[in-house]
This record gives C-alpha cells, sequence and structure tokens, in this order.
C-alpha cells in the first residue's frame, strides 16, 4: 500500500526563516538599538526617536541584510538538523532528546560560522541610523556591506564577532529546534493536541521562550563584538568586561524586545517550516 510520508527538505527552513525574517525585522533592529548602547532606555523610547528622526521606513534598515543572513544562517542550520533526524531515523522512528540535542548544536556550529559575515552587516546596517552623518557606513545592500568589509577591512573582519555567533547559534538551535522538535512530540503524546496549527504555535512559543533564554547573553557580546570599530576591544574579555560594568542584567540588554522579536520569528518560521512540509515536503512511500 502506497502511503503519503511528510519531510522537511533541506532548503524549508531557511525559506521559512527568510519569511518570518520580513514580519520581524523591526523587532531585531530595535533590539540591536539597546544592545549597542551602555546607557539605559525603554524599548518604546528607542521606537520612537529612530520614528520621529528617521521615518517609519528605517525600522527597515537592513533588511536585506537580514535576509541574506537568513537564507545562508538558517538554510544551514535547518539544513544539517533535518537531513540529519531523516539519516538517524529514516522511517520516523523516535529519537531521544539527548540525540536531537546534539544534532541542533552541531548544525547549528556549522549555521552560526556560515552566517556571521551577513549578520555582521545586518547589525551595522541596522546601527548605522544612531550614528552621526559622517561616521555611517552607508552600506547600500547586504552585497555591498560584504564587499566593502572585505575591501576596506580584510577578509578576516567578516567573521568578527564568529566565536560568539557559533556559540550563540548553537544554543539557538537547540532552544528552537530540539525543544520544539519535543515540545510537539509531548503534545502529539497527551492526546489533547493534534498536528496542526495551533499546536505549532505553542510548541513555537514555548521554544522561542527557551531560545531567548539561552541566547541573550551570547546575543548581547556577539551584536556589540561585531558593531566595534576595529581595534575597540582588544578580545571578547574586553568585551565581557565593559558589559559586566553595568552589572549582571548588562548580559540580558534588550531581552523583552529579543523576546518579542524571537517568539513571533520562532512561531512564523515554524508555521511557515509545517506549511511547506505539507504542501511541498510529500513523499510516496511503500
Amino acid at each position: 500500500m502506497t502511503e503519503v510520508k511528510r519531510v522537511s527538505r533541506w532548503y524549508f527552513g531557511g525559506l521559512a526563516s527568510a519569511g518570518a525574517a520580513c514580519c520581524t525585522h523591526p523587532l531585531d533592529l530595535l533590539k540591536v538599538h539597546l544592545q549597542t548602547q551602555q546607557e539605559k532606555m525603554s524599548v518604546i523610547k528607542v521606537t520612537g526617536n529612530v520614528v520621529r528622526q528617521y521615518g517609519v521606513l528605517a525600522l527597515y534598515n537592513g533588511l536585506s541584510a537580514s535576509l541574506c543572513r537568513q537564507l545562508s544562517y538558517s538554510t544551514t542550520r535547518f539544513g544539517i538538523y533535518e537531513v540529519s533526524k531523516q539519516t538517524v531515523s529514516p522511517n520516523g522512528e523516535p529519537i531521544s532528546f539527548t540525540m536531537k540535542v546534539l544534532m541542533a548544536a552541531g548544525a547549528g556550529a556549522a549555521g552560526g560560522l556560515v552566517g556571521t559575515p551577513a549578520d555582521m552587516v545586518n547589525v551595522r546596517m541596522q546601527n548605522d541610523i544612531k550614528l552621526p552623518p559622517e561616521k555611517r557606513r552607508n552600506y547600500k545592500h547586504a552585497i555591498d556591506g560584504l564587499w566593502r568589509v572585505y575591501k576596506d577591512e580584510g577578509f578576516t573582519r567578516l567573521f568578527s564577532g564568529a566565536t560568539t555567533a557559533v556559540g550563540r547559534a548553537m544554543l539557538m538551535n537547540v532552544g528552537q529546534l530540539s525543544f520544539y522538535d519535543q515540545f510537539k512530540q509531548y503534545m502529539l503524546a497527551s492526546g489533547y493536541f493534534h498536528d496542526n496549527p495551533t499546536t505549532h504555535f505553542l510548541a513555537s512559543l514555548a521554544a522561542g521562550g527557551v531560545a531567548t533564554t539561552l541566547t541573550q547573553p551570547l546575543d548581547v557580546l556577539k551584536t556589540r563584538a561585531m558593531n566595534a570599530k576595529p581595534g575597540e576591544y582588544k578580545n571578547l574579555w574586553a568585551i565581557v568586561i565593559h558589559t559586566a560594568k553595568v552589572g549582571p542584567l548588562g548580559f540580558f540588554k534588550g531581552y523583552v524586545p529579543a523576546f518579542v522579536r524571537l517568539a513571533p520569528h520562532t512561531i512564523l518560521t515554524f508555521i511557515f517550516l509545517e506549511q511547506l512540509r505539507t504542501n511541498f515536503g510529500s513523499i510516496r512511500t511503500g
């Protein structure tokens, strides 16, 4: 008897994440603004300053770099994770949570490294409007930013912040992918939920909360490393010391906008992913 099996193609995650990024980019921009300033300022005040001085469209500064990042970073991490799952469990056998975490961490490390150049340009483009006109980088788009960093600062500068980016990506992947799968598995096993958008929404919301908490300290350090001028910090430890001057909560700067941005991004990513899987991931077996 022929059966239809729903699977995720290796590129579904990148497409789903890019779609989600189009919706959540303003929240990501506000998060970067909060993380790169030393003084305390509320999300509402930062939003008001940006809109008042530069207009509503300024909230989409760096969108091309954000899409470039998702198509490199998320395609890699989702692709490796989904292929790994299908290799370990070709017939849909249950996978232990420990194995899911290990696969997600490995996929996240690869995605974090691949996505670092686009991520750095994304951070710079989002933060540009905060700088005085004479100090702005004024990248035209993501490709222009990548080329100018390579040309003016050297190839290795493209991977500035790679250490924290890889660490953050590992934690992000564990929080999002492995926890989403686990929450979804528990919900379906309970008998109260079915494999539908409601379950996908609740599982992804919970995964977004876990991912935000795990990644926020490294996200703050990564953002500052990528936005720093050449030579501003001697090493990663110097950034840690600078951030710690305002206390432990300095490592969680921008937590609320990070969650407000990451939760919808996580929800939209997995809803889009499940729809891609349902409509375009069918394979016939038997």
